[in-house]
């Protein structure tokens, strides 16, 4: 069976989140340059979100060949990017989590041909 829709809405849930990740490494890059420390926790939560981000690109497509397995990533990366950097990431993450939950609970169509 045919999962485009998994691949689809996980690849652009994917690139998505990457500009999340970016954003959200600019905004920590401003406020390490304007606090004491020089340093900024959401910069290190940025980058756990470029992590999650190619995670749902990876099953976006394994989703295609194991749609068990790839939702299943693609759910574990819905969740570790919203709790990463929550608001940049909330669009992608609602894309990435009903491709998973589509690629776990989906059945396939048997279809029989008449002989």
């Amino acid at each position: 069976m045919s999962r485009t829709t998994e691949f689809v809405l996980g690849l652009i849930g994917g690139i998505l989140g990457f500009f999340g990740a970016i954003f959200a490494l600019f905004i920590g890059s401003v406020d390490a340059a304007f606090s004491e420390t020089g340093t900024s926790s959401l910069t290190g939560l940025g980058w756990f979100a470029f992590l999650f981000s190619t995670l749902a690109i990876i099953g976006s497509i394994v989703v295609k060949s194991k749609p068990k397995f790839g939702g299943i990533l693609l759910l574990i990366s819905a969740v570790g990017g919203l709790i990463s950097i929550s608001f940049f990431y909330l669009i992608s993450a609602v894309l990435i989590a009903i491709a998973g939950l589509m690629g776990v609970f989906r059945k396939n169509k048997n279809v029989k041909q008449a002989a």
